[in-house]
This record gives C-alpha cells, structure tokens and sequence, in this order.
C-alpha cells in the first residue's frame, strides 16, 4: 500500500510539471501575439512612441516588429503582402507567348553544349575507326620506312644537293643588286640578269627532278618548295632595291625602316638596335637572314624581338617532332590502306565505290592538312622567328570563321598573301586593271605554283591541282553573289546576340 500511494504521488508531480511548461508556452506565444499586435497598430495609427519614438524594441521581439515594418514599407495599401499576391498569380497561370529555343524568332544564339557533344561525337566516331583499322591492318607505323620517301639510296642525296645549290642563285642576285646600287651596270641590264635568274631558278630544279632517277617524289616536293620560296624571297629582293634606288634618284635621300640584319651593340644589358639604310643593306649576312626568316616580302629593316624566349622554344620543338611523328603515324595506318583500296573502283570506274572511297578519305584528310597548318604555320615558323628575333609572328589569321572564298585564301596563309599583295595584285592595279582581272591573275599565278609543285615531282602532268586553283574564281564570285547577303545576316544576328548578352 506505501508503494502505491508513493506512485500515485510521483505521477501527480510529473503531471504538474508537464503542465507547467505548456503553461508557459502558452503565454510566451499570447505575448508575443499582443506585442506584435500592439507594434502593428501602433505603426498604422502613426503613433510616437515606443520604437516609432526611436526607442529600440526588446531584442526578442526586434525581429518581429522589423518584418511588419519591411512588409508594410513593401505594400501599404494592401493587407495582402505583394509576393503572396505573386505566388497565387503563378499557381493560377504556368503560360507565356514565346516561341521555342530552335526557332530562328527566338534570338537563341547560345549552341556551346550541342558543340561539345559534337565533340563527344567526332571523338567516339574517330574512336571506332582507328579501332577498326587497328583490327584490320594491324600496326602499319614504320619510321625507318620514312627514310626511303626521302633516299633511294643511302649513299646519293640528290634533294639536299639541289638546295645546296640555291646559293649559286642568291650570290647571283646579291651582286647583280650591288653593281646596280654603284652604276655600274644599267636598270635594264640589271633587269634582264634578275629575269634570268629567276627564271633559271624555276627552271634548273624542275629538270633536274625531271631527269634524275634517283629522286624520290618525297624529295622533289621538298627541293621544289625550297626553290619556290626563294623565287618568291629573290623577286621581292630586287623589288625592294629597285623601288630604294627610285628614292635615292628622285628626293636624293635614304630610306629607313625597322631592323633587318643589324649590328647589335649592347649597353646595361639591353640590345640597342641600328638602321640599316640602302645600299648598306647589300650583305651577305643581310641577305642570308632574309633568306631564313619566315616571310617573303623583303625590308631593309625587319621588327626585331628584344631576346630569344628558350621556354617558348622548347615548347615549339616538342610540337615540331610530336606532330611530325603523328603525320607519319596517320599517313601510314590511316592513308595509304584506304588509298591502296581505292585502286580498283577507280580502274572499274565504279562510281559508287569511288564516292565512297572519297568520303572515306575526307576525314583522314582533313585531319591531316589541320595537323600540318599548326606544325607548319605555327610551330615551324614561330620557331625558326624565335631563333632569328624576328618580330612579325602573324603568320595566319581567323580562316576558320570566314564567310566568303577570298576571305579565306587572303588569311589562311598570310606569308604568300603579303607578297601577293606587295608584288603582284597593288602593282597590276595601278596600272588600271580592274579589280577581278587582278585576282585572276592573283589566283592564275598560284595555281601554276600548286601544278609545279604536284605534277613535276610525280613526273605526270594532268592539271588537277591548276584547274582546282582556277576553280575558286567562279566558287567565290557564286559565294560573293549569292550566299554572301545571307552569311552578312547572319554575322549581324550573331554581333547582336553577342552585344545583348555585355
């Protein structure tokens, strides 16, 4: 019985202390209801007391009382806060006038993600035929094979000796320009000796790969390319000259331009640089570093680079031999299994078979001739102009984004566009032609170039790479006629979108 009633007890107590707190609760939330209140009806009735007054509220009820007040700043017309209103608005109506992303009404302009994936797929689809051609070739990437593109013989080095020989040319030009700077021969004469050369020069390798069995094609492209460049480097040099002798006659003074192949003193560490004015430019030490540089059009005085850069060096090394050994790579495994192949429906004239065969050759191709523009216009030549300090490094511009033909092969290649520009296309204009005889001739002159280098190596002349060269004439005056005002459209769409979006 004491045990009972002792439980009874505990039970009483334990039930008045669990009514104690919701007691206590209870009139914690009346008030803190009542104060609320009393703030909200002291604030409408535009009373001066309490926190009206300036008095600040206690800090358990500041928080309180400053939402009523940001909620009545927000609308004070309405009981009904503004986001509430809003919230019902947008439970009551999910639709807008728009039209859908792919529309062109849309002013969507932002494809980035379905140009990654593009990515993704290009990735995955190459992915699958390097697999394929791995299963069904085996490893074709032969180094030393590399070697016999270029030699027939180990002992006869018939493409270097032919480059070697190109000295004969430049010392024949270089003395030509200095009997021409003292008067000792004429303008005329000197002329004639520089058409001479030049003409020999083109001349004298294309016979030599013509008759010696001994060249490979591989070797002729190589020898051939040499020869061209310095046609186009020598034409250039005795223009130069010419137009500073024009100067020298007509206002008796010299000309003067940036740096060349100066005479470098060095004062606190720094190169001071000296201008060379004409005829001191006549040197062989002149001549050799325009010979070298990665340009073609000459000046007495070339921009010149402050140092040599040997990080930047080394990084465009390791581009120059990753990238060399990757074409080798592609042409080995991916070329020449799939041209070997293309044999028969070429003899059988199997149209079907041989439009699949190009297509088939499209991607390799394209592979290829973009790895070749950045190890050649990139990595080669910013090489080659940071060993020589030579300053002008813009060597291609934006190609990838052009709209019409022209655009193209006037930024693809801006070496050879400068030296068209310089020699060819600005001299033919003044004399009065006009401006598509002028890119006829333009594009006459290149494609002769392109067949020298293609048929004359392989010893066959069929024309393809001229008639493909005179080919662009009529595709960029059908571009330029017809798809130009709709790529213009689409550039301003484009500049708008991009404008909208700053």
């Amino acid at each position: 019985m004491q045990a009972e009633v002792e439980c009874i007890k505990y039970k009483e107590m334990g039930d008045r202390n669990d009514r104690v707190p919701m007691m206590t609760r209870r009139t914690r939330r009346s008030t803190i209801g009542h104060t609320a209140a009393v703030a909200n009806s002291k604030q409408v009735n535009g009373s001066k007391q309490g926190t009206a007054a300036g008095e600040n509220p206690p800090s358990h009820l500041s928080h309180i009382s400053g939402n009523v007040e940001e909620k009545q700043a927000y609308d004070p017309a309405s009981t009904t806060p503004r986001n509430d209103r809003n919230k019902i608005s947008e439970r009551l109506s999910c639709h807008a006038l728009q039209e859908s992303l792919l529309s062109s009404a849309s002013g969507y302009r932002n494809y980035r993600g379905i140009l990654n994936w593009c990515v993704v797929m290009l990735v995955l689809s190459n992915a699958r035929l390097f697999l394929e051609n791995l299963i069904k070739y085996g490893i074709l990437v032969d180094p030393i094979q590399v070697v016999s593109l270029f030699l027939k013989d180990p002992y006869s080095w018939p493409a270097l000796c032919l480059v070697l020989v190109s000295n004969v040319f430049i010392m024949a030009a270089l003395y030509t320009e200095r009997r021409l700077s003292v008067g000792k021969i004429s303008e005329t004469t000197g002329t004639f000796i520089h058409f001479v050369n030049l003409t020999t020069l083109l001349g004298f390798p294309s016979a030599t790969v013509l008759t010696l069995t001994s060249m490979t094609p591989v070797g002729g492209v190589f020898a051939l390319g040499v020869y061209t460049i310095l046609f186009l480097k020598l034409y250039s040099y005795k223009d130069v000259n010419m137009w500073c002798r024009e100067i020298r006659h007509s206002t008796a003074r010299t000309l003067t331009r940036s740096h060349s192949c100066p005479s470098v003193t060095r004062s606190n560490g720094s190169a001071v640089q000296a201008h060379v004015s004409y005829p001191g430019n006549l040197t062989h030490r002149d001549i050799f570093y325009f010979v070298l540089a990665p340009t073609l059009c000459y000046e007495l005085n070339f921009p010149r680079s402050p140092r040599i850069r040997k990080s930047f060096l080394l990084r465009r090394l390791f581009e120059m031999l990753f990238l060399m050994q990757l074409l080798i790579g592609l042409v080995q495994q991916w070329m020449v299994p799939t041209i070997q192949n293309s044999m028969k429906p070429f003899q059988d004239m199997d149209f079907s078979r041989m439009m699949e065969r190009m297509l088939k050759l499209a991607v390799p191709n394209h592979f290829i001739w973009l790895i070749f523009f950045y190890w050649f216009f990139h990595s080669s030549m910013n090489f080659v102009a940071e060993l020589l300090q030579f300053g002008d490094r813009e060597f291609y511009r934006d190609w990838w984004n052009s709209e019409t033909v022209t655009y193209f092969w006037s930024n693809w290649n801006i070496p050879v566009h400068k030296w068209c520009l310089r020699h060819f296309y600005q001299p033919i204009m003044r004399r009065g032609v006009s401006k598509w005889v002028a890119r006829t001739a333009v594009f006459l002159v290149s494609a002769f170039f392109h067949e020298y280098l293609v048929s004359v190596p392989l010893k066959m002349f069929r024309l393809w790479a001229f008639m493909g060269m005179m080919a662009q004439i009529p595709l960029a005056w059908f571009v330029s006629r017809f798809l130009r005002v709709k790529c213009m459209l689409f550039s301003q769409e484009r500049d708008k979108c991009s404008y909208d979006s700053l």
